[in-house]
């Protein structure tokens, strides 16, 4: 089997970058112009050709949930349905807007919204359901959407792992409501920090364009044009969630190559599969069957593993590792009576294995190696 250098650690995940991305950084830099101006315009043009509908960059993913739901309606006295194994983003963007995060719990199949348990929590104050497409797939996404249609919710997809995903062939990001993507500085494409907001709905995404200049009204297309509004009106509450150039610059570069980013990452999960097919003690979460493009690589150990164990030791073996997540009803700030019993179980036993395009094959192979090695 192959080894790695002895002081080379494998990381978990990271920005993978090339001479285009810091030609393109280098090139803001010397024009000087730093802020939201064309970068932006032509990221975002580069972004709503690519899902079919418009694209609104924003911040950050984090940033694009919160202006979603606000710029859907949902605020003070409202509830939003998701599942607790997300990142606290998810409940944070929910929470910004002065609504309720209404904690469900997860398919331990696909770790995706479980719908039958999420029915079971709609009250007369339930505005939205908020599906995480953990580890890049989406579940049962169109009975999200039947269910819903019946109780007159908002969908807003929380997409941040699921750039390149394709669903019964449709990208996500295509159809649907309101999805949200990162560009943090691991994720499927990258622009440093950043997110979007991909919609049809124009009452949306006129709220959002304004919402992200702190409510300045009609500020966008000045900005584009490297001008300012210094006689505005603002009318609704806004923040200041705007993307910069630099970080357009190297989200432009990432898009032109984002079928080769997603086929690479694609090709690792085959690679893991491949190895772990049949092993005792260890099965996989991320499924390749239906267009997904991966964001991480999720396994769940067997009962009785001592999981913090296994993380050490691969830790010694040079194997960075993770855990996606902390279930957020267990978080002090979002502690309830609530008892997600899938979910608490679960979340003990989940392990994350290195996955970015930068891995080789011989590197998975030794990351299986010593996962074997230490589950035994």
């Amino acid at each position: 089997m192959a080894g790695i250098e002895s002081n080379k650690v494998i990381r978990l995940s990271k920005s993978c970058l090339n001479d285009s991305e810091k030609q393109a950084v280098m090139g803001v830099l010397d024009r000087e112009f730093l802020g939201m101006g064309d970068e932006v315009r032509q990221f975002e043009e580069g972004l709503s050709i690519f899902f079919g509908r418009t694209a609104i960059c924003v911040s950050t993913g984090t940033a694009a949930l919160h202006l979603a739901l606000q710029a859907s309606g949902v605020g003070l006295g409202d509830e939003v349905l998701v599942q607790s194994l997300t990142y606290v983003a998810s409940f944070q963007a929910i929470s910004a807007t002065g609504a309720t995060p209404i904690a469900c719990e997860v398919n331990p199949t696909t770790l995706c919204i479980d719908l039958n348990n999420a029915k079971t929590k709609i009250t007369s104050n339930t505005k939205a359901i908020m599906p995480v497409h953990y580890a890049g797939g989406v579940g049962n996404l169109d009975e999200i959407y039947t269910f819903a249609k019946e109780n007159h919710l908002k969908v807003i997809e929380d997409a941040a792992h699921a750039f390149g995903t394709t669903y019964k062939g449709k990208k996500v990001g295509s159809f649907g409501n309101v999805s949200c993507f990162s560009f943090d500085g691991i994720k499927n494409l990258t622009s440093g920090e950043g997110g979007c907001i991909v919609t049809d709905n124009q009452e949306v995404l006129n709220k959002v364009k304004d919402a992200r200049l702190l409510g300045v009204e009609n500020d966008t297309e000045k900005r584009f044009s490297r001008q300012r509004s210094w006689s505005f009106n603002v009318i609704e509450q806004g923040w200041r969630y705007h993307m910069s150039n630099i970080m357009a610059a190297i989200g432009i570069e990432q898009l032109k190559k984002i079928d080769c980013i997603v086929y690479k990452r694609r090709e690792l999960v085959f690679r893991y599969e491949d190895k772990l097919r049949g092993v005792t003690g260890i099965k996989t979460i991320v499924s390749l069957s239906e267009g997904v493009a991966p964001h991480i690589y999720v396994t769940v150990l067997d009962k009785g593993i001592d999981r913090d164990k296994v993380r050490n030791r691969l830790l010694k073996d040079g194997v960075e590792t993770g855990i996606h997540y902390t279930p957020n009803h267990l978080h002090t700030l979002y502690k309830s009576h609530t008892e997600l019993p899938i979910t608490e179980e679960l979340y003990e036993r989940l392990l994350t294995l290195p996955l970015h395009p930068d891995l080789s094959f011989n590197d998975i192979d030794y990351i299986v190696g010593r996962v074997l090695k230490a589950i035994r």
